[in-house]
């Protein structure tokens, strides 16, 4: 029997999701990487960009809700630790991978496949579609039923240390910015040497930190960075 591409992928959202997609063409668009961009009457690009833009947004907001209520006691800077856990490239990506999204993307040249970043951007993308095929009461339902109480061990999550540089560097591909370790000073402590990490965005440095490692210095100093721009 005869399975058409749309009816196959209908099938496939309904088994890893638990839903039917209405408008099938949002959702073969947000597996569209942009190496793969189609080409609109009016001169535009169609691929995945704008529906990721959208997804982060609502895939965001969902679980900062989810967590405020989840965590009634808790300070508002655990819940951004615990929300960038979640959200982060890095997991987004395992996610992605984890679900079987990449088998649905469209892309040019084998070698962007192997890229790591496009199974998160894939996933969110889809969100931005689910957002704009059913409205956003049914995308959280989704994204909380489906997604985080199927896929993600709060309390082991809890435990998990996270790599503010990282973060960092994820931001920095994001919004695009020039960023940069640097390290400022190397001085021997008690026989221990002890080096002094600078953060540069721009050029301009915005957070520094001590260490007895680079690789710690780094941390540490992206910490720093990192709540600087959450203020910000």
């Amino acid at each position: 029997m005869f399975f058409s591409p749309n009816r196959e992928m209908r099938q496939a959202i309904k088994n890893i999701f638990g839903f039917y997609p209405g408008n099938i063409f949002l959702y073969k668009q947000a597996f569209r990487h942009k190496s793969a961009s189609l080409q609109h009457k009016s001169g535009s690009r169609i691929n995945n960009e704008r529906l990721e833009y959208l997804g982060d947004a609502v895939l965001s907001l969902v679980v900062a809700d989810y967590l405020f209520r989840r965590f009634p006691f808790e300070s508002e800077g655990f819940l951004t630790e615990m929300r960038s856990k979640i959200v982060s490239r890095a997991s987004l990506n395992k996610l992605s991978e984890k679900l079987g999204l990449k088998s649905f993307m469209h892309f040019s040249h084998a070698d962007v496949r192997q890229m790591k970043s496009v199974g998160g951007d894939a996933f969110e993308a889809f969100i931005g579609a689910l957002y704009l095929d059913r409205g956003y009461a049914f995308a959280k339902k989704i994204i909380i039923r489906q997604i985080l109480e199927v896929h993600f061990d709060l309390d082991q999550l809890e435990q998990a240390e996270i790599s503010y540089k990282s973060k960092m560097i994820e931001w920095a591909q994001k919004t695009k910015s020039d960023f940069r370790f640097q390290v400022l000073n190397e001085k021997t402590i008690k026989n221990r040497k002890q080096f002094k990490v600078g953060v540069f965005i721009k050029d301009k440095m915005i957070a520094e930190a001590y260490d007895y490692t680079i690789k710690g210095a780094e941390n540490l100093a992206a910490e720093k960075a990192w709540n600087i721009l959450l203020k910000e």
